[in-house]
């Protein structure tokens, strides 16, 4: 018989994504869904049309608030995914068949995810290659790392599979850097709760080295103007991350 897989995610304000991530989920046994109950959109009544285990929530970052949906899951194999992200079909028939053959020691596995932007799929910079450990035995799991980016760590081995996760991560360039805004924001909070001080070399010397490991040193001028133009946003997202650790000090934020 095949194992049993729950799918989680966690939303926010995504009702033009949902529906399409969550029929593209049909081939899992549960969909777990968490909604930030600051959502203000159709994204609660898309969950609870949908899921098989539907729950608003207070948000507590990024890590607080997966780890709060895996939890709620009821099989030990999960898969994580955001509402802006896509499983094709092939995507889902290999999935199953990796679980399906998965020895015991096989802990985790990890897909490539493959981004739209600005007309086109993103295939080099600091958009591409993007694998990601996104399905994992509960059991022997973990997150770990920092808001808003945390990570899973899993014991035992992680497997790879071929077919790419679809991501389409921003409406627009307006969409894009708002989300960077936001992020930066959390990122810094972040920084601040773990003690780090924002220096000014920090401001000076870390936006440019990004944007020449984007647009150079991984090959982002191959992408034409939307890898310039994902350069510059990236290098601009790590200003503003220490530019905000910087301000929370000056205004003595906790």
């Amino acid at each position: 018989m095949a194992r049993p897989i729950s799918a989680c995610l966690i939303a926010c304000n995504e009702e033009a994504e949902l529906a399409r991530c969550l029929d593209a989920l049909r081939f899992v046994d549960e969909r777990v869904i968490v909604v930030d109950a600051r959502s203000a959109d159709g994204t609660e009544k898309i969950a609870r049309e949908r899921a098989d285990r539907f729950e608003v929530r207070p948000y507590a970052g990024d890590i607080e608030q997966k780890s709060h949906c895996v939890a709620l899951a009821r099989h030990d194999w999960v898969l994580i995914v955001d509402p802006d992200e896509v499983v094709p079909p092939a995507l889902g028939r290999e999935l199953v068949e990796t679980i399906d053959r998965a020895g015991p020691d096989v802990a985790g596995i990890e897909i490539d995810r493959l981004t739209w932007h600005l007309g086109r799929w993103i295939l080099h910079g600091d958009f591409h290659p993007d694998w990601t450990l996104r399905a994992f035995r509960r059991s022997r799991a973990r997150f770990a790392g920092r808001n808003p980016h945390g990570r899973i760590e899993v014991d035992g081995r992680v497997v790879r599979v071929r077919t790419p996760l679809e991501h389409y991560s921003y409406r627009d360039l307006a969409d894009q850097i708002e989300r960077i805004q936001h992020f930066s924001a959390q990122a810094a909070a972040a920084l601040d709760a773990a003690g780090r001080r924002a220096r000014l070399r920090d401001l000076v010397t870390r936006p440019p080295a990004r944007f020449l490991r984007a647009y150079v040193l991984r090959g982002g001028f191959r992408d034409g103007v939307p890898g310039l133009v994902i350069a510059v946003a990236t290098a601009f997202h790590v200003f503003l991350k220490y530019a905000k650790l910087y301000e929370r000090r000056l205004r003595g934020d906790a």
